[in-house]
């Protein structure tokens, strides 16, 4: 027991210790900023990125993947948070999200992110980009009055916000804060090139935001036209634990929205982690696998945390696990001791993450969203034909016009279409020769033969010739369909009397029963 805490503690010191730390680093910024995103308060993003480290990396089983808040969920939180009016009633769909996730891993469901098409997650993913690179651009700007935290995209452009957003323009916008964030464009652009990437000095999350902290303090002191405002600057309570607000339990069953959030919430935080977990588990040289139900059940444990709290949603997110395992992360306790180092900024810096501009926040999730929706990614999907490009584009242009879950189950209906086309055309062939004068059909059943092939297996019935001869095999079938026996069984009378010569293969006859 001795010698297993020490090297655990040898492994801590060498390893998790400065990975953690590295991973704080990148974690602080994005906390912050998809707090922002999703219209929450700061410290809501902080205390989801704390409860992510220091509860669910010791319930997950995976060594490397870090929890806290996504981007992948800041539209919806965002939709949800003005929808349901209320702050404290929004919390109780996140603590009914988390009770989906668990029950979830409970019964053992993790695999069912692999139900959802690539093409459709992808356009998901694609249209939270262009939602939040649609309402950066304004804080970008150093533009915060009007209220750009509204439920759809094209609500941004609506009558309301439009001549609100565009009167006084002058008034509301701020050089400082566009000179902010061109450089932190600038930083995080060049952070980007291979030859920077191999060099790890400094995350350049971290790098924009100090660079905003000090940019600002020098236009406070040498050029005051460029200072930003107050309103424009990061504003975390100094006892943050005085603040925080809590769920209304009064209020769970006074509203259906609620749960349908709740529900929505806990489906889409479960495929960004399963997803990100399958990401993550890629790039562990040990090759460690994660329990992907266990994984759902400490989800679920965190987000239920997260909404008695006062915090955000969270998923495991690809950035902090890529960030881990670059930084030489070896176990679970990196995970840990970022969520330690984000709960001793809260009690000991807040003065200093107060002097963060949100001008440094935007530049960073400007970049998150453009990473999301690539125009690399729409060459790619139209590159591997309309089946794969239809219900990505769909699902993107459907989210934009109404709501992600609207979107979602369109493109997932576009490619169960797909889906049941080809099974049309793949689960039987038909070949057609003429032996002495005589026209000779032969219709072979491939491995799986459904009730999904009912209507182009009677066309193609129908459409025999008389006075002919018609083969079915179905030989090698591995399972015909109740379905499609009673319509070959029905065929042998209709096949009598226009005079065809039937001969079936490895199909057995059923008994057809009437219904009047």
């Amino acid at each position: 027991m001795k010698r297993t805490i020490k090297y655990y503690r040898i492994i801590w010191l060498r390893y998790d210790l400065p990975a953690g730390l590295a991973v704080f680093l990148v974690a602080l910024p994005l906390c912050l900023g998809i707090a922002l995103a999703s219209g929450a308060p700061l410290y809501a993003g902080l205390l989801s990125g704390i409860i992510g480290g220091v509860v669910v990396a010791w319930v997950s089983g995976s060594q490397l993947a870090v929890s806290g808040p996504a981007a992948g969920l800041t539209t919806l939180v965002a939709a949800s948070i003005v929808s349901l009016g209320d702050y404290k009633v929004f919390l109780l769909a996140v603590i009914i999200a988390g009770f989906f996730q668990l029950l979830l891993g409970l019964l053992k469901l993790g695999s069912v992110a692999n139900y959802f098409p690539s093409s459709v997650i992808k356009g998901m993913l694609a249209a939270i980009g262009i939602i939040l690179i649609s309402k950066q651009i304004p804080l970008a700007l150093g533009y915060n009055q009007p209220d750009f935290w509204t439920s759809g995209f094209l609500k941004l452009f609506s009558f309301t916000n439009f001549t609100g957003s565009i009167e006084n323009f002058n008034q509301h916008i701020t050089s400082g804060a566009i000179f902010i964030t061109v450089i932190s464009l600038l930083i995080l652009f060049i952070f980007q090139l291979p030859v920077l990437k191999k060099i790890k000095i400094i995350p350049a999350p971290l790098l924009v935001v100090v660079t905003g902290i000090i940019a600002n303090t020098i236009f406070t002191n040498a050029a005051p036209g460029f200072s930003l405002r107050q309103t424009q600057l990061v504003n975390i309570p100094l006892n943050i634990f005085s603040n925080i607000t809590f769920p209304d339990f009064t209020k769970l069953f006074s509203n259906a929205e609620i749960w349908k959030d709740g529900a929505i919430i806990g489906l889409l935080a479960t495929l960004e982690t399963l997803l990100c977990i399958e990401a993550v588990d890629k790039l562990d040289k040990h090759n460690r696998i994660t329990p992907v139900n266990r994984e759902l059940i400490a989800q679920g444990i965190g987000n239920i945390t997260c909404g008695l709290l006062g915090a955000i949603p969270m998923t495991a997110v690809v950035v902090r696990g890529a960030a881990n395992v670059d930084a030489g992360a070896r176990t679970k306790l990196s995970a840990f001791t970022h969520g330690l180092f984000l709960l001793l900024a809260v009690l000991l810096v807040p003065f200093l993450l107060n002097k963060i501009p949100y001008a440094s926040l935007a530049a960073i999730l400007l970049v998150t969203g453009y990473n999301l929706t690539k125009p690399k990614l729409f060459r790619n999907m139209w590159s591997l034909g309309l089946k794969q490009f239809l219900p990505f584009i769909i699902t993107i242009i459907v989210i934009l016009f109404t709501d992600l879950l609207a979107g979602v189950c369109i493109g997932l209906l576009i490619s169960i279409y797909f889906i049941v086309q080809n099974n049309f055309k793949a689960e039987y062939r038909i070949t057609r020769t003429v032996h002495n004068g005589i026209e000779t059909e032969y219709i072979k059943l491939n491995s799986n033969v459904t009730f999904l092939n009912k209507v182009k297996l009677r066309k193609a019935l129908d459409d025999v010739q008389e006075y002919s001869v018609l083969i079915i095999d179905g030989s090698e079938c591995n399972f015909i369909d109740y379905d499609i026996l009673e319509i070959i069984s029905e065929y042998e009378n209709k096949a009598y009397d226009r005079h065809i010569e039937l001969h079936l293969k490895g199909i057995e006859k059923v008994s057809i029963t009437a219904v009047h």
